[in-house]
């Protein structure tokens, strides 16, 4: 079995490249990542002298580079995204380019090949936001609140297009907010970690009501592993935490887990077009493919800040990387 994964070297895509070798030792993986700011290569260092992995240089948005490796695979798994909110109200323009046409791009590479399934990573993000009661499912009206979740309702609604209309068979997974190893250090349960090691004060967004569905990243590599494997094509999957805590809370969590005092807490001006609350309805994925989240938020939180603390190697390069670029907008 070979697999494509584009973006394999960002948050999501190196911590899902590691899943599938450790649960699948017969199979090879080739990720294509074009080594943006997020994207890491030491995301991946403990696989690179496996002999079932290759990392290759490229962007989606070129269409016969992506074509020429789509022809040799089974399966493309799609992470190639520029995903920061913050940074796509600064400059919209890379995510239009990244996750509208280099989806396009990824798409007719798939569809004159023959790949098996192409399983496109999405976000709760494209729903838009909730009130304090109800829970997204599938059939929510797309509602998207900021350049960055309209370009990835725009890529939604072209892999939904690209099956009714050439019958591509291609599923799209909706994960809720994610956290775990390896995250950029600018999102937000890093940030506060990160900061917190350092002594540094951690920023909340307004008063830091807003609701997020919390999943832990393993539990992510594992329900998109569950979908590639048995997912109906033409359908999407949420795969929500089934965890829903305000920022503050979470914030108060990793204060105490860390011991440290809620003095530490710097309350920010709020970004606009901040959603209030995301929470999705995992009934579909549960109920057809028996997957659901297994790490609670406790002891996601305990392991996320146990590796922060077991690998300053990684992060403090990336930190300083921020603060030097003055791009990071939590990094002043």
């Amino acid at each position: 079995m070979k697999i494509l994964v584009t973006g394999g070297c960002g948050f999501i895509g190196s911590n899902f490249i590691r899943h599938i070798l450790n649960k699948y030792p017969d199979y090879e993986i080739i990720n294509i990542d074009a080594l943006t700011y997020a994207g890491n290569k030491e995301n991946l260092r403990d696989v690179t002298g496996n002999k079932k992995y290759r990392f290759v240089l490229g962007r989606i948005e070129d269409k016969k580079f992506i074509k020429k490796i789509a022809d040799k695979t089974n399966y493309i798994v799609n992470f190639a995204a520029e995903t920061h909110v913050d940074r796509s109200i600064h400059d919209a323009n890379p995510f239009l380019v990244t996750n509208i046409l280099g989806t396009h791009n990824l798409l007719e590479a798939a569809k004159s090949s023959s790949v098996k399934k192409i399983v496109h990573i999405s976000t709760d993000e494209v729903y838009g936001s909730l009130g304090s009661k109800g829970k997204f499912t599938e059939k929510t009206m797309f509602a998207p609140n900021s350049p960055y979740s309209a370009s990835k309702a725009s890529a939604d609604l072209l892999i939904r297009a690209y099956y009714e209309t050439y019958g591509l068979p291609a599923v799209i997974v909706r994960p809720s907010n994610n956290y775990g190893y390896f995250q950029f250090p600018e999102k937000f349960i890093p940030l506060m970690i990160t900061n917190l090691l350092l002594n540094k004060p951690i920023p909340v967004y307004g008063k830091g009501e807003n609701v997020r569905d919390w999943c832990f990243v393993e539990d992510t590599c594992a329900a998109i592993d569950t979908v590639m494997h048995n997912g109906r094509v033409g359908e999407a999957y949420n795969a929500g935490g089934s965890c829903e805590v305000k920022n503050i809370e979470i914030a108060h969590r990793i204060l105490k887990i860390m011991g440290k005092g809620k003095k530490f807490i710097k309350f920010v001006k709020d970004r606009p077009g901040h959603d209030y609350r995301y929470a999705l309805d995992n009934s579909k994925i549960k109920r057809e493919l028996g997957w659901k989240p297994s790490v609670n938020v406790e002891e996601g939180l305990e392991k996320t800040i146990r590796w922060y603390k077991d690998n300053e190697w990684w992060w403090k390069p990336l930190k300083q990387k921020l603060k030097d670029e003055s791009k990071g907008f939590w990094s002043k």
